[in-house]
């Protein structure tokens, strides 16, 4: 989940030959959970179709003042710049830049710019000379004192067949710019985060193994709720149907509880906030049959032996971090819950019950009880594990 995850997007573009692109701008946006309206320049209409950006972003696009149909509504371009959360000229042509900074309103787009009551940002694409001459320059800077955001060009073959500054930067790249900008101000910005997720299976013999029954959502979600508070987050996660909506989320697949001891070491003295959701299992067998077991007998007897306690030895070795762990009960939860925070050094326990319906393994929802050092004890009614990890991320923005 990112930053712009319900943001409202007011595209503006303008007619240069970088707006080819800009469908594949509009399917970043909304794959990182924004919504989209278009506004475009006549000009633009002979790069990109507009009937090509209403189909990728779901909604009408908007080129002239009124409607093309025989009714001739207004398009109202105070709304459209009211609706928005931010604004995105891309591409910026030297025409359009020229006319933002002067306050020419020949357009919709410029309209809706003139309109626009929130943050805007401008990416300008033009050939090389264009984009370093004087006059455009100009522009720039008075754009920049307006508070306006510059989105630097890239360098790089323009159409021209020349090779220099102007190039429009890739939609992942424009979208990453936009997503820094807003992560500047968020609580958790350049923490690290180490998250565990996700069962652990022991393997008994090569087609056989034992687990448990977590899913990983809550661990995931967990992430992707780290991410979205500016941490760097590393997630460490067992065998899971799971998949993370985004790269910057450096994801380790592990197996087995030795393999997720090994990574979660290796990463502990690096981070600030660790967070165990993982279900490792706590016995293993104690030997390993590299050949298939049969099944002649009525009966086969496996010796078990545990395993590494990890959230233990975590807490043992804890020094700045802040350590955050799960219990999972079904009687005297409260007392296990406290012993076990108590035991394992741990800044905050999670409490959830076998007994509640609706919480634990599988479920998209989950029911916790939050235990703090301090001996504080909140509990939450039932809820999305999306809603419980912002629940528990108010818990340690506290501790931070």
């Amino acid at each position: 989940m990112s930053v712009l995850s319900g943001k409202k997007v007011l595209l503006g573009i303008s007619g240069g030959i970088a707006a080819y692109k800009t469908p594949n701008l509009v399917r970043c946006l909304i794959k990182n959970g924004a919504e989209v309206k278009v506004v475009m320049t006549d000009s633009a209409k002979d790069f990109v179709t507009p009937l090509s950006l209403s189909t990728v972003s779901k909604n009408p696009v908007y080129s002239s003042f009124k409607s093309d149909d025989d009714d001739a509504l207004w398009n109202n371009h105070v709304e459209l710049g009211i609706w928005a959360d931010f604004m995105l000229i891309c591409p910026a042509t030297a025409n359009t830049l020229f006319k933002m900074a002067n306050g020419n309103c020949d357009n919709i787009l410029l309209a809706a710019y003139l309109s626009c009551k929130t943050q805007v940002f401008f990416a300008p694409a033009m050939d090389l000379d264009m984009y370093k001459h004087q006059s455009t320059k100009e522009s720039i800077n008075k754009l920049i004192s307006f508070g306006n955001i510059l989105i630097p060009p890239a360098s790089g073959e323009l159409a021209s067949g020349l090779s220099g500054e102007g190039r429009l930067p890739e939609p992942e790249e424009i979208v990453e710019f936009i997503d820094n900008f807003y992560s500047k101000g968020l609580p958790l910005i350049g923490k690290k985060v180490l998250i565990s997720a996700g069962p652990t299976i022991e393997e008994i013999d090569p087609v056989r193994y034992i687990s448990n029954y977590s899913s990983g959502k809550m661990g995931f979600a967990l992430a992707e709720t780290a991410l979205m508070l500016g941490a760097q987050v590393k997630l460490v996660s067992g065998p899971t149907d799971q998949s993370i909506s985004t790269k910057k989320v450096n994801l380790i697949k592990v197996k087995t509880g030795s393999e997720m001891r090994k990574v979660i070491l290796e990463n502990y003295s690096d981070s600030e906030i660790v967070i165990m959701a993982a279900a490792v299992c706590d016995y293993k067998p104690k030997e390993f049959s590299k050949k298939k077991l049969k099944k002649d007998n009525k009966e086969i007897n496996i010796k078990f032996e545990k395993t590494a306690d990890i959230l233990m030895e975590l807490g043992k070795r804890k020094e700045n971090q802040i350590l955050i762990g799960f219990a999972l009960e079904n009687s005297e939860e409260l007392v296990n819950a406290k012993n076990k925070l108590k035991n394992k050094n741990l800044d905050l326990i999670v409490l959830n019950s076998l007994n509640d319906k609706g919480a634990g393994f599988g479920h998209d929802t989950n029911k916790v009880t939050l235990i703090s050092s301090s001996g504080k004890i909140t509990p939450y009614k039932l809820k999305e594990k999306t809603e419980v990890a912002n629940d528990i991320f108010k818990h340690i923005i506290e501790l931070v």
